[in-house]
C-alpha cells in the first residue's frame, strides 16, 4: 500500500472510539484518580505513594480546568502514543504494512482500553517500558551511542513516574549479561548514561531520604494488604488474558530471538522478559504490572510472522491473526469495562464471578468489581459534606476530616462550595493539614462503615454538639455506609491532638 500511514490513522481513530465507549455515564472518577490529582495542588519532589510525574501532570491538568475531560485525556493521550511507538517499532524491524496492522490490532483491542480509562501512572508507565524497548532496538542495530543514553533517559523518566519500572532494569540487566550484549558493560556510554538517569532522579531520591524513604513503608502496607492475597498461578494465567487474542503473536516473538536470523541479534529481549516476569511471579506483584513487556513483544512478532505468511495463500493467515483480536474483544467489552450498570451486571453476575471480575483485594467475590465499586458514590458522600458545611456557623474554620484517601479526593473534586478542603490520615493528605493557619473550631467527620463507634461517642467529650448528617446509601458503592458527621464547637486544641496523630503515624510508618 502505498499510504501506509492511514491505517495508522485508522487504528488511532478506533482507539479513541473504544476509550470514548468503555465508561458509561453512572460511573464517577475512580478512588485513585482523586488521590492523583490532588497532587497537582501540592506539587514536590516525592510522594508518599507515587513520585513525582504524576503531581506535575496533575499540575498541567488543574491549569486546564482539572475537568473529568482533561483528566481521562491524558491516559488516552498516552494510550495513543504507544500505540504509534507500536507503529514505528515495527518499521525500524522492517516490518510491512501487515505487520504494522497486526501489531495495532494486538495492541489497540487488548486490556490497554481498560488502562487507559484510569488517570494513574500505568498507562505512562507501560508507554515508557515500551521506549525503553524501542531505543533497544535502535542501538542494536545502528550501535550508536545516542540510543543509549535515550535509553538511560527513558528509565530514568519512568523511575519519576512509578517505581514499576525498576523490575524492568532488574530484569535487563542479567539478559545483557548473558547474552551477546554483555560487551555493553565495557562501553563508558553506558555508565555515563547511568550517570546521566541518576542525576534526574537524585531528587526524588533526596526526597525519600529527608523523609524517612516512606516508599518501603508504602510497599510493605501492599504486601501486607494487597499481595498476600494475590496468587502466583493466578499472576501466570492473568498474563494470558491481557492479549489473549495475540498469543501466536507472542509465541512467534519469543521462537524468533532463536530461529529467525535478523532477530537473534535481539535474543537479550527474551531474557529481559522471562527475568522480569519471573521477579513477579516471585514477589506476588499483581498481574498487571506486567503489562508493559507485550507490546514490544507483539511488533516483533507481527513481524516475523509476516516474514512467514507474506506470499500466496499465506496471507490469509495474516488476515486471521489481524482479526482475532477483535473478534476476541469485542464481546468481552462490556464485562471487562465500566460499560454496563450495577443492575445489568448483577443480571450476569454468575459470568462475571466465574471469569473473576467480581474477586477484589480481599480475596472475595463481591456484587460487582471492585474497580467499578470504587466509582460509584462519591457525588453522594460530597453532597453530604456539602450540607454538613452550610451548617456550620463558622465555615473559615471548618475542617473536613476523612478516614481514606478517596473520600478526601472525592470531596475536594466534587463539592461545589470552593470553601470545602477535606484531609485525611492517609496517604499524601496527612502532610497537607492547615494547622498552622487556622484554629479549628468545627469539624466535619467522615468515617469508614467498619468503624464501631456509630455515635461518635470518642468525638463527644471534645465538641459541644455532635450530629450525624448521613450516610451513602448507593448499595453498589465501595464505600456504602460511611458516615458524615458534623463536629461543632470544639472545646479542646483541636489543632494539637491533629498535630500528635500526625506525628505518631508518620513515626510508626518510619519504624516498620
Amino acid at each position: 500500500m502505498k499510504k501506509p500511514w492511514l491505517f495508522l490513522l485508522l487504528f488511532l481513530g478506533i482507539k479513541v472510539i473504544l476509550q470514548l465507549l468503555a465508561i458509561d455515564p453512572v460511573y464517577e472518577l475512580q478512588r485513585d484518580e482523586f488521590l492523583h490529582l490532588d497532587l497537582g495542588k501540592h506539587p514536590d519532589w516525592g510522594f508518599l505513594t507515587v513520585p513525582p510525574l504524576t503531581g506535575l501532570i496533575s499540575k498541567v491538568i488543574l491549569l486546564l480546568g482539572g475537568s473529568v475531560f482533561w483528566v481521562k485525556l491524558f491516559p488516552v493521550l498516552f494510550g495513543l502514543l504507544l500505540l504509534y511507538l507500536v507503529w514505528k517499532t515495527v518499521d525500524i524491524l522492517n516490518g510491512g504494512t501487515m505487520a504494522k496492522v497486526l501489531a495495532l490490532s494486538g495492541v489497540t483491542f487488548s486490556v490497554l482500553v481498560r488502562i487507559n480509562t484510569l488517570y494513574q501512572p500505568n498507562s505512562l508507565d507501560f508507554l515508557l517500558w515500551t521506549l525503553v524497548f524501542y531505543f533497544l532496538v535502535h542501538y542494536m542495530l545502528t550501535r550508536q551511542p545516542r540510543w543509549i543514553y535515550f535509553t538511560g533517559l527513558s528509565l530514568a523518566i519512568g523511575f519519576l513516574n512509578k517505581y514499576n519500572i525498576c523490575f524492568l532494569m532488574a530484569g535487563l540487566l542479567p539478559a545483557l549479561l548473558i547474552s551477546g550484549e554483555r560487551k555493553l558493560f565495557f562501553s563508558k556510554h553506558l555508565y555515563l548514561a547511568g550517570g546521566l538517569a541518576l542525576f534526574l532522579v537524585s531528587p526524588n531520591l533526596v526526597w525519600q531520604f529527608n523523609n524517612g524513604f516512606p516508599v518501603w513503608h508504602h510497599l510493605q502496607e501492599l504486601a501486607s494488604t494487597q499481595l498476600v492475597h494475590v496468587n502466583r498461578f493466578d499472576f501466570l494465567k492473568e498474563q494470558l488474558l491481557f492479549f489473549i487474542a495475540s498469543l501466536p503473536v507472542i509465541l512467534a516473538a519469543m521462537v524468533s530471538f532463536f530461529i529467525y536470523p535478523p532477530f537473534r541479534k535481539f535474543s537479550v529481549f527474551f531474557w529481559g522478559f522471562v527475568f522480569t516476569l519471573a521477579l513477579f511471579v516471585f514477589l506476588r506483584a499483581k498481574s498487571y504490572y506486567a503489562i508493559g513487556l507485550y507490546p514490544a513483544m507483539i511488533a516483533f512478532g507481527s513481524v516475523y510472522l509476516e516474514k512467514l505468511f507474506s506470499l500466496g495463500w499465506k496471507r490469509w493467515l495474516m488476515i486471521m491473526a489481524i482479526m482475532l483480536p477483535p473478534l476476541f474483544f469485542i464481546p468481552l467489552f462490556r464485562y471487562i469495562h465500566p460499560v454496563m450498570t450495577p443492575e445489568e451486571i448483577i443480571q450476569h453476575k454468575p459470568l462475571f464471578d466465574r471469569i473473576g471480575l467480581t474477586r477484589w483485594e480481599d480475596g472475595k467475590l463481591h456484587a460487582i468489581p471492585q474497580d467499578f465499586a470504587d466509582m460509584l458514590g462519591w457525588k453522594e458522600l460530597a453532597h453530604l459534606v456539602d450540607s454538613a458545611f452550610q451548617m456550620s456557623d463558622d465555615k473559615e474554620r471548618t475542617i473536613v476530616h476523612c478516614d481514606n484517601y478517596g473520600q478526601a479526593g472525592a470531596v475536594n473534586f466534587y463539592s461545589v462550595l470552593k470553601e470545602v478542603k477535606a484531609y485525611s490520615m492517609n496517604a499524601d493528605y496527612i502532610n497537607w493539614y492547615p494547622l498552622d493557619q487556622f484554629e479549628i473550631k468545627n469539624a466535619i467527620l467522615v468515617k469508614d462503615v467498619w468503624d464501631e463507634d456509630v455515635n461518635r461517642e470518642r468525638e463527644k467529650p471534645f465538641f459541644e454538639e455532635v450530629r450525624y448528617i448521613g450516610e451513602i446509601k448507593n448499595p453498589f458503592a465501595r464505600e456504602k455506609g460511611t458516615r458524615v458527621f458534623l463536629l461543632r464547637n470544639a472545646r479542646v486544641p483541636v489543632n494539637e491532638i491533629l498535630r500528635q496523630e500526625i506525628k505518631v503515624r508518620k513515626q510508626k510508618q518510619r519504624l516498620m
